[in-house]
């Protein structure tokens, strides 16, 4: 029998690795590269530190309002039609950028086109994301119970792109700015011919509401005022998003300015996300021995004091090596976070609710933009000490609520 079953299973390995985990590969290869990259690539080209945190909050900003109509699209149109369409876009968009960029390398036109890509990249990698996510999920349940195989597989390579995608924007920028953007679009493009062998996925009927992206939002938003437990760690995370998002947003100045590195550096410093992979493994063992609280509390009070010594750090390697640890705490706050939604969102306002507290846990990244671009870059110090602060502060107060929550001893 597993002879005769062997050759169905290598079939629906080859489909799988067609059809989904290589356009998802080339997809989370371009938005890392793109999401970190094009900051970079502002700074590069208009030395300007306001015009590097105007980039990255024209990044986020379009993807936030995006959010629900992107989810909305996708489930209207089908996962394979606007993955296609979402990554073309984005290659062209990018296509275009490396041209105006190869004939205009300075002043204003440059200027106005790597702040242009800044929001339409932003806009068609939310689609392109929510979408892969969708044919991802698809995916999962058509495979049964090898559903956790496909998501394993697919977690490995959105870490293994964010890992990789920020240093490799930063050594093809030491080759030029239109060259990175044409690797990128390349990838973009890759994305979306592959997408055109992604299983279809159930689409909604054309008489759907038009409202359902809104009422959705609605209905998650109320679950998790519902929760206080939930409510009240969504809180803290969200204001320990500010002190990450600003450390994201004003890493090409930092990097470059204060501590004299090369854009290379700047790729290097996001890489050691790789510090989280060990983070998660870790904390799965923890939580089994000391429960959600203590590995969530000991994690919060870890992040708060790297981002707090961060601002203070001498040399560009205490400052990579601060960076680490923040994002390893981060990792395992958010095994916390995974763990606590799981067990406390009902199963039919999950979707809704997961949607709301994305969309909350993110709406820091565009402040922060906007905090880099009005700070001086001599200032930036002080700033990231005042986020820290509240960082700690946030996530004191939740922890302190959430120290007799029954959901987290349980």
């Amino acid at each position: 029998m597993s002879t005769a079953l062997t050759p169905r299973h290598a079939r629906h390995t080859a489909g799988l690795a067609r059809g989904i985990y290589l356009p998802r590969t080339a997809d989370a290869a371009a938005f890392a590269m793109s999401t970190y990259g094009i900051p970079l690539l502002v700074l590069h080209t208009t030395g300007s530190a306001a015009l590097t945190g105007l980039a990255f909050a024209l990044e986020w900003i379009p993807r936030l309002a995006a959010f629900g109509w992107a989810g909305s699209v996708v489930d209207q149109r089908g996962a394979s039609v606007v993955f296609c369409l979402a990554s073309l876009g984005r290659a062209l968009a990018l296509a275009a950028g490396a041209v105006l960029l190869h004939v205009h390398p300075s002043g204003t036109v440059a200027s106005t086109t790597v702040t242009a890509l800044a929001a339409s990249t932003g806009v068609l990698t939310e689609f392109s994301y929510i979408a892969a996510e969708t044919a991802g999920g698809a995916a999962g349940r058509r495979a049964g119970p090898r559903a956790h195989r496909v998501q394993s597989v697919l977690l490995g390579i959105d870490q293994s792109a964010t890992l990789a995608g920020p240093a490799l924007a930063g050594v093809l920028l030491l080759a030029g700015a239109p060259q990175m953007l044409a690797v990128v679009a390349a990838l973009s493009l890759l994305a979306a011919l592959l997408a055109l062998h992604t299983p279809p996925s159930p689409v909604t009927p054309a008489r759907a509401p038009k409202d359902r992206a809104g009422a959705g939002l609605v209905t998650g938003w109320r679950t998790i005022r519902s929760l206080p437990a939930l409510g009240w760690l969504v809180t803290g995370l969200t204001l320990s998003n500010l002190a990450i998002g600003f450390l994201q947003a004003a890493a090409p100045v930092i990097v470059v300015k204060h501590f004299g590195q090369s854009t290379t550096a700047v790729g290097l410093l996001w890489s050691t996300a790789a510090a989280t992979l060990a983070s998660v493994a870790l904390c799965r063992f923890a939580i089994d021995r000391l429960g959600l609280w203590t590995v969530g509390a000991a994690c919060a009070a870890l992040a708060s004091l790297a981002c707090l010594a961060a601002a203070q750090a001498p040399t560009y390697r205490s400052y990579l090596i601060l960076i680490a640890i923040l994002m390893a705490a981060e990792g395992g706050m958010t095994v916390v976070l995974r763990t606590l939604r799981a067990r406390l969102i009902p199963t039919a306002v999950f979707g809704s609710t997961l949607a709301v507290t994305i969309l909350i846990l993110l709406l820091p990244f565009p402040l922060a933009g906007v905090l880099t671009a009005l700070t001086p870059p001599d200032d930036l110090g002080h700033v990231i000490t005042a986020c820290a602060a509240i960082q700690a502060l946030g996530l004191l107060l939740a922890f302190t609520r959430l120290r007799t929550d029954p959901a987290l001893h349980t």
